[in-house]
């Protein structure tokens, strides 16, 4: 049994399965979260900016978001992630991180990983996450492996 798992008894409730979002939801969440974290707040106008695409494009997103209960949205005034959504982003941008910091052992030049990533990070399983998750700490820990894969 893992650390993460632990025994059930036959009344216990199982916690709830990770919400199912599209990759264009998610690429919206990543952003929403990025702003947040570097300005404070999240408006339309960042994020159609930030993603090249039209206000009214973003606007219809974030009202889906906000119906999924992944956004709290209030029109002209911007938005915050609600706790569903913060989850998700969480998920999103530690799938990020550690797909980075994969393709990084391999001295690829930086915008091949970022370009690389963003194709991956929605298409990839949570079995496969988790593998790549064991192989990534064990490839830090081995500092000689990595050098020889290098080679």
């Amino acid at each position: 049994m893992s650390e993460s798992t632990s025994p059930t008894s036959p009344d216990a409730v199982p916690p709830p399965s990770p919400r199912a979002t599209s990759a264009a939801a998610e690429d919206y969440l990543e952003r929403i979260a990025a702003l947040i974290k570097t300005k404070g707040y999240a408006r339309v106008v960042d994020i159609a900016a930030e993603l090249k695409i039209s206000q009214a494009s973003v606007t219809t997103m974030v009202q889906r978001l906000d119906a999924d209960g992944l956004v709290k949205y209030e029109k002209y005034r911007g938005m915050v992630l609600t706790d569903a959504g913060e989850a998700v982003a969480a998920r999103i941008a530690h799938r990020h991180e550690l797909l980075t910091q994969l393709l990084r052992f391999f001295e690829l030049p930086e915008d091949v990983i970022f370009r690389d990533v963003e194709g991956m990070e929605h298409h990839i399983s949570g079995e496969t996450l988790e593998a790549l998750e064991r192989l990534t700490r064990y490839l830090d820990a081995h500092p000689a492996i990595v050098a020889q894969l290098r080679r």
